[in-house]
């Protein structure tokens, strides 16, 4: 057997279990064309097992490269204000009424060049590289406008070019009413249906559509409308859905076949039934639960019960979850939502994967799949969300070719 790479004496998260890491100890892997050729144990390994490049792990823990599949990493300008503001007792709903949240967002946004965006998004994603992720979901929604819109999505794709991570673009037109069409979202709504989404699918720039479903954004009837024209037009569709209310949007997602419901703080038990049925995966987002001081916890129980997946992810935005930092939303999961360890890097494995339509390629350690790697210098899997501000990745490989070592 000859490989490219030949991972040995290193200890094995394969995250292929419902429940539990599925560690094999003092394991060994092979990739071969950029994927997993072999795994198992070290002392399993084919006497005739050559490789370009062996490393002896000596004894740290090699897990599938993270998947953070729910951020907004693309801005230009700062929301530090309204951190103060709601600390002053503001809500969320109060900032945005008065030009704030958002709308704040895109007007900066809108007068930012192609590499003003490059350059404002970079360290961010570098922040995630060095922990290990090797997929990250990037989402527009700061343009409102089709110009704005590609210009944001060009920068995610160019971003995943040049630091070697899969990046998967997702359109988010209907993130909020722009100020052109203030009391006239229906029109936004027809523009986004008939201008934008055609323009975006011919870019190639996007693979899912996602709107936000709120009494601030978009009612279910208006969400129903982009989604069914955005799947009829060959996209994925996910949906920001009972973030701040039960609007019934988690269960609306479900019955359209969506990929992924995020948020869902206030999901209903019709809703998780839906899920359940239609294996639309829960996207919890503890990120903005905590800036937003919320207290209505995700219905992890009942997720539980329905066998639904859940997935964690950073929500990175300038505005309600200001982190780049995927191993503190591991920790914060668990922390604040009752997550398990094992639960909590699921959400970032496996079950992320899900949330993107890529479980069949990536988010676990099994022959056949790209080999995204993250090596880890801990003593059990545990650690990872145990350990709060801790960085204990050490290396990452993405379709078997290195990404991040050490401090680079």
């Amino acid at each position: 057997m000859t490989s490219k790479l030949l991972f040995r004496h290193t200890n094995l998260v394969t995250m292929t279990e419902a429940t539990g890491f599925g560690e094999i100890m003092d394991g060994a892997l092979a990739v071969r064309d950029g994927k997993i050729c072999w795994l198992g144990r070290d002392s399993e390994l084919p006497k005739d097992a050559k490789a370009d490049h062996e490393i002896d792990g000596g004894g740290a823990w090699l897990t599938p490269g993270l998947v953070d599949c729910h951020t907004h990493l693309v801005w230009a300008g700062n929301r530090a204000d309204e951190f103060e503001r709601r600390l002053n007792g503001e809500s969320y709903q109060s900032i945005a009424a008065t030009g704030g949240g958002i709308r704040s967002t895109v007007r900066t946004t809108r007068a930012a060049s192609h590499e003003d965006l490059f350059a404002h998004s970079a360290p961010r994603l570098k922040d995630l590289i060095r922990e290990g992720v090797t997929t990250v979901e990037i989402k527009s929604g700061y343009g409102l406008d089709l110009d704005t819109e590609l210009k944001m999505l060009s920068v995610a794709k160019r971003l995943g070019e040049t630091h070697n991570v899969r990046v998967e673009g997702t359109y988010l037109g209907a993130h909020a009413v722009p100020w052109e069409f203030e009391g006239r979202s229906d029109d936004y709504v027809r523009m986004i249906r008939h201008d934008h989404l055609p323009q975006v699918r011919a870019s190639g720039l996007a693979t899912s559509v996602d709107a936000f479903c709120e009494s601030i954004a978009f009612n279910s009837s208006q969400v129903r409308k982009i989604l069914s024209d955005a799947k009829r037009l060959g996209f994925n569709v996910k949906l920001h859905a009972d973030q701040l209310s039960d609007s019934g949007s988690a269960g609306l997602i479900a019955e359209m076949g969506g990929l992924s419901a995020d948020h869902v703080e206030y999901a209903s038990e019709a809703s998780v039934r839906a899920m359940s049925s239609a294996s639309t995966v829960a996207v919890l987002l503890p990120g903005a639960y905590y800036s937003l001081h919320e207290s209505h916890k995700p219905p992890v129980e009942s997720f539980r019960r329905g066998k639904v997946s859940m997935a964690v992810a950073t929500d990175c935005n300038p505005g309600t979850s200001p982190c780049s930092s995927l191993l503190l939303m591991v920790n914060m999961a668990c922390v604040l939502f009752g997550l398990t360890p094992s639960e909590a890097l699921a959400g970032t494995t496996r079950c992320a994967a899900q949330a993107l339509g890529l479980a069949d390629r990536i988010g676990r350690l099994e022959v056949g799949l790209e080999a995204d790697l993250a090596l880890f210098d801990i003593d059990h899997p545990r650690d990872i969300a145990a350990n709060i501000g801790a960085n204990r990745c050490v290396a990452s490989w993405r379709a078997g070719s290195q990404l991040h070592s050490g401090g680079t």
